[in-house]
């Protein structure tokens, strides 16, 4: 993994420290951290991604965005074998 995704990884992570905190950084995190893991095709990442923006909209009361978000999360686990995480998901749907 190149400083870019190391960059990515970063970001998430800067997400979910934040979601403790400001909704405002933790999205804005999230979401630079999506753009990047997308641009850099780091599909687990991208996933992990829509699962913290799914658990913050679900916190910040936003019914809208949050199935969105898990379903996304929630398909692509289930696309890539990862079983540890798609319980996860599910379990915040």
């Amino acid at each position: 993994m190149g400083a870019r995704g190391r960059e990515a990884h970063a970001l998430c992570l800067a997400g979910d420290i934040a979601s403790a905190g400001s909704a405002e950084d933790a999205e804005a995190y999230h979401r630079e951290a999506l753009a990047l893991a997308g641009d850099l095709a780091m599909r687990p990442l991208v996933a992990h991604c829509h699962l913290g923006l799914g658990k913050l909209y679900r916190r910040a009361g936003k019914r809208e965005q949050p199935p969105e978000h898990l379903t996304t999360a929630t398909t692509m686990y289930r696309e890539m074998g990862m079983t540890y995480w798609l319980e996860k998901a599910e379990a915040m749907d």
